[in-house]
């Protein structure tokens, strides 16, 4: 059993910013993928950035340059620097593990970019 416990979600001005995390535990494999994806309201969820154990990047397009992942694989640890916040931006946040055989995620964060 994984449990991932994420942080750091909230409200905050257009071009604000945000850092999310998200600590796994449980029986976690060495080799392993974290990342976030996100539900705007009405929107189907989609994937926001992932990184590997090795360190291996993925970005969506429209986050591109605005946002950075980052993990500490001592921690078991995932995070998601969220810079120049849109209103678009507007989600939950859902941290998420992939290891053979299985796909955690979390309970989700509320992002909220308003003025």
């Amino acid at each position: 059993h994984v449990q991932l416990v994420e942080s750091g979600g909230g409200s905050v001005q257009p071009g604000g910013s945000l850092r999310l995390s998200c600590a796994a535990s449980g029986s976690i494999a060495s080799i392993n993928v974290m990342g976030w994806d996100r539900q705007a309201p009405g929107k189907q969820r989609e994937s926001v950035e992932s990184i590997s154990t090795g360190g291996s990047t993925n970005y969506a397009d429209p986050v591109k340059g605005r946002f950075t992942v980052s993990r500490d694989n001592a921690k078991n640890t995932v995070y998601l620097q969220m810079n120049s916040l849109k209103f678009e931006d507007t989600a939950i946040y859902y941290c998420y593990l992939v290891q053979p055989g299985r796909k955690s995620w979390g309970q989700g964060t509320q992002v909220t970019v308003s003025t």
